[in-house]
């Protein structure tokens, strides 16, 4: 499949982040608005885990003052997520969890080549830890969790805090959320959906003209 026919956006995240659920929001905005516009074209999310605290112990952080520290302003979030048609409920989080079970679980479904299981579970985890207050760190939820999915059990045995996870212990990137499409344009941020439906199309022109250079 040629460039012009394609688009792969690679998406860091982390689980404890709120801009990251956002974000993947707006983007499935985006994606349903490029479907419109681009029927033709096929679009290919790569999502890629940041470990944004790996030193957090396994029981997890008191996450009221962890979050005043890193996070911003409750309303100011609760506000964006609204905007991308999300409730969240920040009062019913009581732990910032070591999300480092949760990342290896999707990184094990990841191997199945299932895009859509995979995205499921990942707007499940968002949804259980900042709609819900669940402990994402917790084994036995995580597998309560894949299982509402459809996740094959032999992905759900339990994953060491400390083992090999796929996540990167520290960003590649500038921060989380971060969007980068065909390997050329990149975004940070909890862009809304028209930004990121614009940052599509562009990707689709550039291809389309760097297919053009090659004949």
């Amino acid at each position: 499949m040629s460039g012009r026919n394609k688009v792969t956006i690679a998406v860091h995240f982390d689980l404890i982040c709120p801009w990251c659920f956002i974000g993947t929001r707006h983007l499935a905005l985006a994606r349903a608005l490029f479907a419109q516009k681009y029927p033709a074209v096929a679009v290919e999310s790569e999502w890629h885990p940041v470990q944004l605290l790996p030193e957090a112990p396994e029981q997890g952080l008191a996450f009221a003052e962890l979050y005043q520290t890193r996070l911003g302003s409750p309303q100011e979030v609760e506000l964006a997520a609204r905007r991308a048609g999300l409730e969240l409920d920040m009062t019913a989080i009581q732990r910032m969890p070591n999300t480092a079970r949760a990342l290896d679980l999707l990184r094990r479904v990841a191997v199945l080549g299932e895009p859509a299981l995979y995205e499921a579970l990942l707007d499940r985890l968002f949804a259980a830890y900042f709609q819900r207050g669940e402990d994402i760190g917790d084994a036995a939820t995580l597998r309560r969790l894949a299982e509402e999915v459809g996740v094959p059990s032999d992905r759900l045995a339990d994953a060491a805090p400390d083992g090999a996870c796929a996540a990167q212990a520290a960003p590649a990137v500038p921060g989380v959320p971060h969007f980068v499409l065909n390997g050329r344009l990149s975004l940070s941020g909890a862009h809304n959906a028209a930004i990121l439906f614009e940052a599509m199309s562009q990707g689709v022109q550039a291809s389309i003209a760097a297919d053009l250079a090659c004949t």
